[in-house]
């Protein structure tokens, strides 16, 4: 039986340029038991894309509209039902 815990929801992950391209999707749904860290995100996402992992280590990342910038992503959390892009750095600019 594959049922997921009744406390366990999602975070929309969508993917841009390069990212989109790699992976082969625009966006998804990634399956969460709560808050989590965008550290355990990017794992998740590279685990069920290991195609792409190479592009989505460059990836900038939003979280909420929310640039992650120079934070640490293993302390950033991302709550249940959260929006979170990745932003492949672009040429010449």
């Amino acid at each position: 039986m594959d049922a997921q815990p009744a406390s366990s929801t999602t975070v929309l992950v969508r993917y841009w340029a390069a990212a989109r391209a790699a992976v082969g999707l625009t966006e998804e749904d990634v399956a969460t038991a709560g808050t989590l860290s965008v550290a355990r995100l990017r794992e998740a996402v590279a685990a069920r894309h290991p195609e792409a992992a190479g592009v989505l280590a460059l990836c900038s990342l939003l979280v909420d509209d929310r640039p992650l910038g120079t934070a640490d992503p293993a302390t950033v959390e991302i709550p249940p039902g959260a929006t979170v892009e990745f932003l492949p750095p672009s040429a010449g600019g």
